[in-house]
């Protein structure tokens, strides 16, 4: 049975887009199952103490511009790191995945044109008709995901994903949990790497 890996992220946030693929290569690789569980990060925020941008220090919000640009680099990707469609409502989008997911798809496909579409090509990700659009890119019938994407169905994963979110101590976008490990920022992809080739235990906070 393949090993699997909880994947907590949201649409809004620039990590997730700068660490997806090469995430996914990881996942390949290691033949690892994804469980895509997207999450309101203004709740999640709420609930573990984090700071919304706007209310972060200066100081902070100067230097999360400094380091898109380093990752942008080191990636090897082009996007505007103030894109015109950021911050944008965002539930819509994360449930499109969410639905994906529950059409019995991978959303890895829809997940790429959607990040690309809203960092590179600066689409508005709170637009339905942007969201049908994508969907439709990525070989999804746009009309029946847009329907189980407002269903109360994928409303309650929502729900769940945060809760479960919060359990497990996420308190970011995004998070890669591996037998209760919590890997938080893309930028802890090659120790998540390790901790696959390893195959050692799960490490856990020491009280």
């Amino acid at each position: 049975m393949p090993r699997t890996i909880d994947y907590y992220f949201s649409l809004m946030s620039p990590w997730a887009y700068i660490g997806h693929a090469p995430f996914m290569e990881i996942a390949r690789r290691h033949g690892i199952e994804v469980n895509y569980k997207p999450v309101f990060l203004g709740r999640v925020f709420a609930e573990t103490g984090g700071l919304p941008l706007a209310q972060r220090h200066p100081a902070r919000q100067r230097y999360r511009l400094v380091e898109l640009q380093r990752w942008r680099e080191k990636r090897g990707l082009s996007f505007n790191i103030k894109p015109q469609y950021w911050p944008f409502e965002v539930n819509l989008a994360d449930r499109f995945v969410i639905a994906a997911a529950v059409s019995g798809k991978d959303p890895d496909t829809l997940l790429r044109r959607a990040f690309s579409a809203l960092w590179e090509r600066e689409q508005d990700l709170g637009n339905p008709a942007v969201l049908a659009e994508i969907a439709e890119a990525a070989g999804f019938d746009s009309s029946s995901l847009m329907d189980l994407a407002n269903s109360s169905t994928t409303e309650a994963i929502y729900a769940l994903n945060l809760e479960n979110a919060v359990a497990g101590d996420i308190f970011g976008s995004p998070a890669y949990v591996l037998g209760g490990e919590v890997f938080w920022g893309q930028d802890r992809l090659e120790l998540l790497d390790d901790a696959l080739t390893s195959g050692r235990p799960a490490y856990i906070p020491v009280v």
